[in-house]
């Protein structure tokens, strides 16, 4: 006879991994759902106050179910606990002892003060692996700084490199690029260290700190001559750096194109009716003299672009075996056909707020494909439920209840204690 599901168990790559994840806002929610979508039993567990400050920005945010919370918090349970309450703390050490992973996004020292650093969470459970995502390696002047998405965007330079690029004021780019790009880093950490304890049967402590995560993001491409000692030339890729380096504009939209090799540079001149020009314009002799003109050839791709429509650029340049694709704005996303193909959008029932659009788990699984979803949980929705879990009885979790250390949701919306 098969052996009966461990509680929370759905299916999936990670089916059986259980992890406590102690994150906020956007870097490790964006983390620990990657590990939910893939089967992972995630219990989130939220603080008194509302929980996850995400759940309320934008609509249903009085619901505590806002759009931003929704995108990242699917397949999960959520427990309330004050962990500054002796008995929230208690019970998440608990928690813990039957864990395979705790992620936080708390600066360590914050984690220390609650009783939480690595060395007890270990002494209750060795083979615990303990990942920590805050803005800078522990071991630098900047360890005790705080951080969020906009200072390591600035801190990491990605303002200059559009300053640079657009020649207008430095900018954030408008997506929450560093905590996205770390909680994805993160990720493949976690997964590492899952690997990591099938071999050695000990957990450890990691650390995934922002600044240092998102600075090789910049000068991996940017560092250039500075790459060499003497430097060789200035900072920057000049391909990369080009005001020209945009979405053509079309008598009716916009295209995407990427003109690259010798072979591609012949086929579109070829293809605008100056074939003559590859071998005749110095600028086009070597990838090398290519990058150094790129803003004039660019520039060139450009105009002849721009004399024609979409449609007509799109068959140009897929009979010349160019890459190209039109460019979607966020209304058109959401009718693209190849998405539509599949089922990339779907919408489904949420028990709280209703009918919502979701997006599918963008990796393609032969073996082990990842489970149904679940939606994102109201706070401290499954506190009773995963109590029982780690041996509670009712007793006790009403004696919780009353005292303010763990908490469910009230039968008024919105309220979380």
């Amino acid at each position: 006879m098969a052996e009966p599901a461990a509680p929370g168990a759905r299916g999936g790559p990670l089916t059986g991994v259980r992890v406590v994840d102690i994150t906020t806002i956007f870097m490790g929610p964006s983390a620990t759902q990657m590990l939910g979508d893939l089967g992972a039993d995630v219990i989130k567990v939220e603080s008194p106050g509302g929980g996850d400050v995400v759940r309320g920005i934008g609509p249903q945010g009085e619901q505590r179910m806002g759009p931003l919370f929704l995108a990242m918090n699917r397949n999960k349970r959520s427990i309330g606990l004050d962990l500054k309450h002796p008995e929230g703390r208690a019970a998440l050490l608990e928690l813990a002892r039957g864990a395979d992973v705790l992620t936080y996004n708390v600066r360590p020292q914050a984690m220390a003060r609650l009783g939480l650093d690595y060395e007890t969470l270990a002494a209750i459970n060795p083979r615990l692996i303990v990942v920590g995502m805050f803005g800078f390696s522990q071991r630098g002047r900047y360890a005790a700084s705080a951080a969020f998405d906009d200072l390591i965007q600035a801190a990491s330079g990605f303002p200059d490199v559009i300053a640079r690029a657009t020649g207008g004021p430095p900018r954030y780019l408008p997506v929450t690029l560093a905590d996205r790009t770390v909680g994805l880093y993160a990720f493949g950490v976690i997964s590492a260290a899952l690997y990591a304890r099938e071999r050695t049967g000990r957990g450890q402590r990691v650390d995934v700190p922002m600044f240092e995560t998102m600075v090789p993001q910049v000068l991996g491409d940017h560092l250039y001559g500075h790459t060499f000692v003497p430097p060789q030339g200035d900072f920057g890729y000049p391909r990369l750096l080009s005001p020209e380096r945009r979405p053509y504009a079309t008598r009716d939209g916009h295209v995407c194109c990427l003109i690259y090799t010798d072979a591609q540079w012949r086929a579109l001149l070829q293809a605008i009716g100056q074939p003559g020009l590859f071998d005749s314009d110095p600028r086009f002799a070597s990838i090398a003299t290519r990058t150094r003109h790129i803003t004039a050839l660019y520039g060139l791709v450009a105009e002849e672009i721009g004399r024609r429509t979409t449609a007509e650029m799109q068959a140009l340049l897929a009979e010349a075996d160019i890459p190209v694709f039109p460019m979607h704005t966020l209304e058109s996303l959401l009718d693209d056909g190849h998405l539509h193909d599949i089922g990339f959008f779907s919408e489904t029932e949420h028990p709280q707020v209703g009918r919502i659009r979701q997006m599918a788990v963008p990796s393609e699984w032969s073996a082990t494909p990842p489970p149904e979803p679940t939606p994102a949980p109201r706070v401290g929705e499954h506190s009773r439920a995963v109590l029982r879990e780690i041996g509670y009885d009712e007793a006790r979790i009403d004696a919780l209840m009353r005292t303010g250390a763990a908490f469910e949701p009230n039968d008024e919306p919105g309220d979380s204690a």
